[in-house]
């Protein structure tokens, strides 16, 4: 796909954004700069909290117009391919679509991306970490389990840890705490989702001391699944 041109809604959040525009570089191999497809990154860390707009029904109208006039703005600008930089704002997709039908085809779901990765890989149990929207919403498990694949999620009483991990990287903050209860999330699991994008950015962090099986960053797959449209000629 010699005319590929990612547009990226980001800003959800920023370090978050930046880390999937490092993994763009690392993921499109170039001796040239021209050898990259174009990357057009609207980053709205204005828009309204997914999660809370999910689980309270907050701001709910205004961060879905939000969220759509950003990807018709990516659309408008020239890319034929978007990626959400979050997990959570997936929930909100039908009623994007809805406004703005042509886009759906455009969107790389990063959950369905995982998903069929986890498959493809013939894993039959995976861990979950994500946002509070996205456990309590069900998106991944769904998902997986129409696929034969059980998904643990953690302890409602350990959502405050996983906020903590969150709130962490948004605000460039670690601490040992941090560091402790991130590891502590981790305890005892093998494969794992890392199902909010700022959560990969603590585990590369980490990582030396984590123990895990596969593990599974969705905006790095869904690079690499635009890396295999890019060369499949």
């Amino acid at each position: 796909m010699e005319n590929l041109n990612i547009g990226v809604l980001g800003g959800m959040g920023t370090y978050a954004t930046i880390q999937l525009f490092k993994q763009y570089a690392e993921i499109f191999p170039a001796e040239k700069e021209w050898d990259r497809p174009r990357i057009v990154i609207d980053n709205r860390c204005t828009m309204p909290s997914r999660v809370r707009a999910f689980l309270y029904n907050e701001n709910v109208d205004q961060l879905v117009a939000e969220m759509a006039d950003s990807m018709q703005y990516l659309t408008d600008a020239g890319c034929n391919r978007i990626i959400l930089a979050c997990n959570t704002s997936h929930l909100f997709l039908p009623q994007i679509y809805q406004k703005v039908p042509e886009i759906e085809g455009k969107v790389v779901n990063i959950i369905h991306t995982c998903v069929e990765k986890i498959s493809k890989d013939d894993i039959r149990q995976v861990y979950l970490l994500g946002s509070e929207g996205t456990i309590e919403s069900g998106i991944y498990q769904n998902a997986l389990e129409k696929r034969g694949i059980k998904c643990v999620v953690p302890e409602r009483s350990e959502y405050g840890l996983l906020r903590e991990c969150i709130e962490a990287v948004k605000q460039n903050k670690y601490t040992d705490v941090v560091e402790e209860n991130f590891l502590r999330l981790l305890e005892g699991h093998n494969n794992c989702i890392l199902g909010c994008t700022e959560l990969p950015i603590m585990y590369e962090k980490y990582k030396c001391r984590v123990c895990l099986g596969k593990v599974y960053d969705p905006l790095w797959l869904a690079l690499d699944k635009l890396k295999g449209e890019y060369y499949c000629d």
